[in-house]
């Protein structure tokens, strides 16, 4: 399951979708929740205060229909999303490309505040469409594409929902603690993957994040890399390490958590892979 992450539609896991049905997988790239309009088209009325909560109630939806649990893999907002059907016991092993923060860490990076300077100085942004301006994308969220294909991918993005973003970003605002993950409550092994150029998602708030599993989430730092690591130059080797991590790593990654940490879920098809 491909997760896609801020103003991003299905269309952004192609490549990633052909490399993985290449490889044998059957690959699911759902919409989130709104997400089906077209660039340029008006916003569906109630995307600005849809909730990230309301995206994995979705995503929990489809996961109930496989009749098994499915390997995840996120972008940027769909790597916190994963983190929390982790937390959920939903996903096999998971993992997460730039993922964006979720509540306990505290993203000061003056970078990815100017990005969204223009959205958060609008008042009640919280409650609204939102989706910066090509400058500001370009500039920390669009950094590793070339030139040409920064405007063209540009124009195949559609507005995020404000309450979304501030979910994220603003969470010790939160009364409702939508990005409040228990440690305790993830079972399945994960990975971090994030570029050292990455402006949006840093590399420094990405490993904090990282840590706070004490041994369940991995991290690792992809070099020349920036934040959409989905189609940047170089996104094949992205892809072949998630497919290398679920095929080789996860299962002896899911036997040292259930080593480590007790109790582990039992008949687990990765913990009981071994290598």
């Amino acid at each position: 399951m491909l997760i896609h992450g801020m103003w991003s539609r299905p269309q952004v896991w192609q490549g990633f979708r052909e490399f993985l049905e290449a490889r044998g997988y059957r690959v699911l790239t759902p919409a989130l929740r709104h997400h089906d309009r077209e660039p340029g088209d008006a916003p569906h009325p109630e995307l600005g205060q849809t909730s990230l909560a309301d995206y994995v109630a979705d995503l929990a939806a489809e996961i109930a229909t496989l009749g098994h649990k499915p390997l995840a893999v996120g972008h940027s907002m769909g790597g916190t999303l994963a983190q929390m059907l982790a937390a959920r016991g939903l996903v096999e092993a998971a993992v997460a490309l730039a993922p964006a923060q979720c509540a306990g860490t505290f993203n000061f990076d003056l970078r990815s505040i100017w990005i969204f300077r223009r959205e958060f100085a609008r008042y009640g942004f919280w409650q609204k469409p939102q989706l910066p301006a090509f400058d500001a994308m370009r500039f920390g969220v669009l950094n590793g594409l070339p030139g040409d294909e920064q405007e063209r991918l540009y124009a195949t993005l559609v507005p995020e929902s404000g309450r979304a973003a501030f979910e994220i970003g603003w969470w010790f605002l939160d009364r409702q603690r939508t990005t409040w993950i228990n440690p305790a409550d993830v079972a399945c092994p994960m990975l971090f993957l994030t570029g050292d150029r990455d402006k949006l998602t840093p590399l420094w708030l990405a490993r904090r994040t990282a840590a706070i599993y004490d041994g369940k989430a991995r991290f690792e730092e992809l070099g020349g890399h920036a934040h959409w690591l989905i189609s940047e130059p170089g996104w094949e080797a992205v892809a072949e390490r998630c497919a290398d991590y679920f095929e080789r790593e996860a299962g002896a990654h899911a036997t040292a958590i259930r080593e480590r940490h007790a109790p582990f879920r039992a008949g687990s098809v990765l913990a009981s892979a071994g290598n």
